[in-house]
């Protein structure tokens, strides 16, 4: 504790220029220990710093900086730094427990770190924390803090997330709006357990918590074919969506009479299973909860159109190219009206391949957990070119989630693969 090993120098930073390596540790700053990136990020953020390095021989360096306020010292940070706080729930939700053997270790990985929620956007459920811990998120200003909510009634919290110590989010959501600590929500939502009445309970209670509580997602739960031994859950139906989105539209009705915001949002998921057309951009409030996977449809849409009309009258290099999009079952035909559209405008041959999740089980139809093994298996060869979206591959990589690389792909498919990013515009000029 109190010793920081030093992973990466950032080129041109006040640390290369100051001679501090990879391999060198930094103790304190300002006479304060530190002991992780949190540490770091907030006693570096001054103008004048004391710092004290050791080096491997054991010298130890005593360094008077001075810079600009919010100048970086140039620590180059990656998440393998952290010794990453493990999950210690078991909750009846968890898609972790739903996954096959035999994939790789990191994929068995329970996070519930709130460090990677600030650094990286993850949702954790708060249940790790110390009084200490939450001290010292106030105290740093780690902000905004993601939240795995999923329910504040404090017996249904416990019994979902399989932890005693779960019921008293509300004390813990009191103590960080109290403080003035900025907090995304999110409700994964079960059939039978926190639906219906008791997420009008949940999001009623949350609503207290505006303007720190700044937006709320319900997702619905996803289920795997690998759930022997589990909890019994089901899927949401029709009818379940379309109450879940009603519920969620009478919350909005309040919030935006009383704040002009709608606060919360219900993903993608649950306007296509309700069978209703997806909302304009307006519904989300500049997309504060995208990253979960809500409005990004909308968001996609709403980006393709905006391209399509500024390329109007211009056709693509190759107008006789074939062009394959591979996707997800849940958005086959939203990506069928863009590629439509798409090709209308750029005259490119658009067709669009639906994949069904063997490896996962049917049920789960997002692009995001589709496998290499499964589009090799079943989109057919024929395409000059072959576009996936960036959420099917590990990031900066070209790995599926099972392994298999886009070079894979190529090979089997006998065409180029490319990743494109959620995003209409990048769409439209990849496909080009």
């Amino acid at each position: 504790m109190g010793k920081f090993k030093i992973e990466g120098v950032a080129p041109g930073s006040i640390f290369e220029e100051l001679e501090i390596e990879k391999g060198d540790t930094l103790l304190t700053i300002n006479g304060m220990p530190v002991a992780d990136i949190m540490d770091y990020r907030y006693l570096q953020a001054d103008e004048q710093l004391m710092i004290e390095i050791e080096k491997p021989s054991g010298e130890i360096w005593e360094l008077d900086v001075e810079k600009d306020f919010e100048e970086d010292l140039g620590l180059v940070f990656d998440e393998n730094m952290l010794e990453t706080r493990t999950c210690k729930n078991n909750c009846v939700f968890c898609f972790i427990d739903q996954m096959p053997p035999g994939m790789r270790e990191t994929l068995y990985v329970k996070d519930d770190d709130e460090r990677l929620s600030f650094l990286l956007g993850n949702y954790v459920t708060l249940t790790n924390l110390t009084e200490a811990e939450m001290e010292r998120i106030v105290r740093y200003r780690i902000m905004p803090i993601n939240i795995s909510v999923h329910t504040t009634n404090p017996e249904l919290r416990c019994a979902m997330l399989h932890n005693r110590f779960a019921g008293s989010i509300v004390e813990s959501l009191r103590y960080f709006a109290d403080n003035g600590i900025g907090m995304n929500g999110q409700i994964v939502l079960c059939p039978g357990y926190n639906d219906r009445d008791e997420l009008r309970r949940t999001l009623n209670d949350l609503m207290g918590f505006y303007p720190q509580m700044a937006s709320v997602s319900v997702v619905p739960v996803g289920l795997s074919k690998y759930r022997e031994g589990l909890a019994k859950l089901d899927k949401f139906d029709a009818e379940g969506a379309r109450e879940t989105l009603s519920i969620i539209s009478d919350i909005q009705d309040q919030m935006r009479s009383q704040y002009g915001t709608n606060f919360v949002y219900a993903s993608d998921e649950f306007f296509l299973l309700a069978g209703e057309a997806l909302p304009d951009s307006s519904y989300y409030d500049g997309f504060p909860q995208i990253e979960n996977g809500v409005g990004m449809m909308t968001d996609f849409k709403e980006s393709l159109d905006a391209a399509l009309s500024e390329a109007r009258g211009v056709r693509g290099n190759d107008v006789s190219r074939r062009v394959g999009i591979i996707t997800g079952r849940l958005a086959a035909d939203f990506m069928r009206d863009c590629a439509q559209k798409a090709s209308a405008v750029c005259g490119v041959e658009l067709s669009v391949y639906p994949v069904t999740n063997d490896f996962f089980g049917e049920d789960i139809t997002v692009s995001g957990l589709i496998t290499g093994t499964d589009i090799i298996r079943q989109v057919p060869p024929g395409a000059d070119c072959y576009l996936i979206p960036e959420n099917m591959v590990r990031s900066q990589s070209h790995d599926l989630l099972d392994d298999v690389t886009t070079e894979d792909i190529e090979k089997a498919l006998q065409a180029e693969v490319r990743i494109v990013p959620v995003d209409g515009a990048a769409f439209l000029e990849a496909i080009k």
